[in-house]
């Protein structure tokens, strides 16, 4: 097949959306159905995110081959069905949600929509990028499918300056909190989403004060942290009292998944794969979270880290942190962006004592005592137990191994050296043959 960028847009009559739209995208004058396209298109980046966050890093494994390729560091994770299986649902169903995106960008004129849109964009941007490094763009609705050369990949460091951090600016300017708690973006998401995007880059100075907003206008907005660990997850009515916590106060958006509408993906959904439900991966649970756990036990008594519990399942070597089918899947929450933030003034020069201060709430709510700023106090002590605690507190969230490349410590916390072409995935085959080379394999694979 022609690759997917060029096979969704050559579609006038079906867009391939979910619900179906039956009229033509140029006689269309209401764009809501083509923004819920957009959203729904990231359901089937869900699962492939989360085995490359948590099965890629040293939190999950894999039993049967040749998935165990997660856990080596060559191009056996360019395998056929790792391929089928992972990255290509990724790869299309991103680019599926760009184009939708770009339709209501380029034609609908209503501004929150458009603002909609741009996050959608920017979000699909960055998981890409995140996952392959440079990467096709596309910033048209119906781009020119006879010119191939469109598909040449763009640097990731301009994916990033001209596409990524303008679309959610964007998106904060356009936005207000409405969306909050249905599942829209919102202005507070937008703001959390560039402040984590400027963590991936390094770029401390800017990330500051946008993690800063949203840590300072939580309130106003609705968002705080659960009182209890184990109310931020589970799937709808799986609360205590019956009640829904998918879209809870912590967070601030995720990906709306459901039993009543039909998935893009055909595959194990990952509340599966955590808890060994699929047979390739019947005791998933990494020995190295074990003892990471293990190295907090005595933190505070008689329990240790609650979050140890609601995690993970040591008896069955599984993890057990989500709940059904029914459960969302959390792009960003409120304590991801504590942590980011702590992380941040950190690197920015702030004393020990300001930044680990901000971890007591977590740490607090986990059953664990407030860190010692006499004892951690150098950058270096201070920045490894954020960390530390960004693994216990957000495993199984898809974070582990983008957390490790992003701060350059991928070869001290596995243990070995890894070659940097490893730090990325490949492109799918499939879209490196229909498109005649132009888009190029990652190099490994």
């Amino acid at each position: 097949m022609v690759a997917v960028l060029f096979t969704v847009a050559a579609c006038d009559n079906d867009l391939d959306q979910f619900p179906t739209i039956d009229a033509e995208a140029s006689t269309l004058t209401s764009f809501g159905e083509v923004l819920n396209a957009a959203y729904y298109y990231h359901e089937s980046a869900a699962t492939p995110m989360a085995i490359m966050g948590d099965f890629r890093a040293d939190n999950m494994k894999m039993d049967e081959e040749p998935y165990p390729a997660f856990d080596r560091y060559n191009a056996d994770l360019a395998g056929g069905d790792l391929v089928g299986q992972f990255f290509r649902p990724f790869y299309s169903s991103l680019y599926k949600s760009i184009l939708s995106a770009n339709n209501v960008i380029e034609n609908s004129t209503n501004a929150t929509q458009v603002g909609e849109a741009k996050f959608l964009r920017a979000l699909s941007y960055f998981k890409l990028v995140q996952v392959f490094g440079d990467v096709t763009v596309n910033l048209s609705a119906a781009p020119d499918v006879d010119d191939k050369s469109l598909l040449a990949r763009q640097r990731a460091a301009d994916v990033y300056n001209d596409v990524i951090i303008p679309d959610f600016q964007d998106a904060i300017a356009a936005l207000d909190n409405s969306g909050l708690g249905s599942g829209r973006a919102s202005q507070i998401a937008a703001q959390g989403m560039l402040g984590k995007v400027y963590m991936h880059l390094s770029n401390f100075n800017s990330a500051e004060p946008l993690l800063a907003d949203v840590i300072n206008g939580a309130d106003a907005a609705g968002i705080a942290l659960q009182a209890n660990f184990a109310d931020i997850f589970g799937g709808k009515g799986e609360m205590e009292d019956g009640s829904e916590n998918d879209l809870n106060p912590e967070i601030l958006f995720a990906t709306q998944l459901s039993t009543s509408i039909t998935s893009a993906y055909g595959f194990t959904g990952f509340p599966g794969w955590f808890s060994g439900g699929d047979t390739k991966s019947l005791e998933p649970l990494d020995s190295d979270l074990i003892a990471a756990f293990d190295a907090v036990a005595s933190d505070t008594l008689p329990s240790g880290d609650i979050r140890r519990a609601h995690t993970i399942d040591e008896a069955s070597s599984t993890g057990q942190k989500w709940g059904g089918l029914d459960q969302d899947w959390i792009e960003l929450r409120l304590a991801d962006v504590i942590l980011l933030y702590a992380e941040a003034l950190n690197e920015n020069g702030s004393s020990a004592g300001d930044v680990l201060g901000l971890l007591d709430p977590i740490r607090t709510r986990a059953g664990l005592n407030p860190l010692d700023p006499a004892v951690l106090n150098t950058p270096a002590l201070v920045g490894q137990a954020i960390q530390d605690e960004r693994r216990l507190e957000l495993a199984f969230e898809g974070q582990r191994w983008f957390d490790l490349v992003r701060t350059g410590t991928v070869d001290a916390e596995m243990g070995e050296t890894i070659n940097a072409n490893y730090h990325l995935f490949p492109i799918p085959d499939s879209e490196v043959l229909a498109s005649d080379g132009v888009i190029t394999q990652n190099a490994g694979y």
